[in-house]
């Protein structure tokens, strides 16, 4: 399925609703004036409200698993706002997915 280029511009949170922050390595390919993010790039999480118990486990930082299939972005699989993620804690422990709530809608890709 097709989807729209998520840049480093774009609203996300984690599934406890933490802010997800996109950063890039990736300078040469911009959409909407901002550069779009590669499989390859790591995105940090501030403001997760979630514990186990008694024991805060926030969502920090997450990765990418699923990228698009045919969009290359300097070698690396775009990210598209369908793509799937997956949230972690500072000790690395899955959290969830996180939502791209809006990115550009001009460019998309599959």
């Amino acid at each position: 399925m097709p989807g729209f280029l998520v840049h480093v511009g774009a609203s996300a949170t984690c599934p406890h609703a933490g802010q997800v922050t996109f950063t890039t390595t990736n300078t040469r390919v911009l959409v909407s004036g901002q550069p779009a993010i590669t499989v390859a790039d790591l995105f940090t999480i501030l403001g997760c409200p979630f514990q186990a118990g008694t024991k805060p486990q926030p969502c920090v930082t997450g990765r990418w698993l699923v990228p698009a299939t045919r969009v290359l972005i300097n070698g690396q699989p775009a990210i598209v706002q369908i793509s799937t993620g997956l949230c972690q804690s500072a000790e690395q422990i899955p959290q969830g997915p996180p939502t791209v709530i809006a990115t550009q809608t001009r460019v998309s890709g599959i």
